[in-house]
């Protein structure tokens, strides 16, 4: 049974400043007597740095004015793709965002969850309990001790419901002992604008302090991309 943190990585990425640039050069350039190059991963620069050269703005000046104007849709040209691991109210928030996101997740009703993974609060750590049982122990380790417990009626009611009721439904209702801090994974993906209204609202002092760390380990990780691709796309919004 494992008491961890809630974590993020970052699996991937395409795009970044350039193809936003040119998504919104596209409402104006002219057509450009170029060959592209056979490898399909050399077009975007190629194309970036043709069309850069005839056009009064810097993409720096681009983007930010795109941003401050309300012009999203190039920003819909890039993609952020994470690896998450988080405890069930913050995987819940992840899931309310649906456009421009997509998000697959391990589930409980295909698989046993043999790893038991849960998240406590840190900040319990020294929260006494006023339970009128004559005890000293903190918040933090009751949910501990729950949770605990949770896990193993979990598995002993799948043991026992599997020979009944067979595995699949054995496996979908003995989920129901899982407690709210159960972690699972989760692969996320996001479009670039998606991903900037999801900082908005979970990178903010309103949100819930767990989902508000995930998503500021998530702007983290894009900034500290090599080469900072999306240097000045996060700076059109204040990032």
């Amino acid at each position: 049974m494992n008491n961890t943190a809630n974590k993020v990585e970052l699996l991937g990425f395409y795009g970044g400043d350039k193809t936003h640039c040119l998504s919104a050069w596209t409402s104006t350039f002219q057509e450009l007597n170029i060959d592209l190059p056979n490898l399909v991963e050399d077009r975007i620069d190629l194309l970036f740095e043709e069309i850069s050269k005839s056009k009064k703005k810097t993409p720096e000046d681009l983007l930010l004015m795109l941003g401050s104007s309300g012009h999203g849709t190039p920003f819909e040209k890039s993609c952020l793709h994470f690896l998450v691991t988080t405890d069930v109210a913050s995987h819940i928030h992840c899931i309310k965002h649906r456009i421009g996101v997509s998000v697959n997740a391990e589930s409980a009703r295909y698989k046993e969850l043999t790893e038991d993974k849960y998240y406590l609060p840190e900040d319990w750590i020294n929260i006494k309990s006023t339970i009128p049982d004559g005890k000293s122990v903190t918040w933090f380790e009751i949910l501990r001790n729950y949770t605990e417990v949770g896990n193993i009626l979990y598995h002993d009611c799948l043991k026992d419901l599997t020979p009944i009721l067979g595995r699949k439904r054995a496996k979908e209702s003995a989920r129901f002992f899982k407690t709210y801090n159960s972690q699972i994974t989760s692969d996320v993906m996001f479009n670039f604008r998606s991903f900037i209204h999801f900082q908005q609202l979970r990178n903010s002092e309103h949100a819930q302090k767990e989902i508000r760390e995930i998503a500021s380990i998530m702007l983290s990780l894009v900034k500290n991309i090599p080469e900072n691709p999306f240097q000045y796309s996060l700076k059109a919004f204040n990032y």
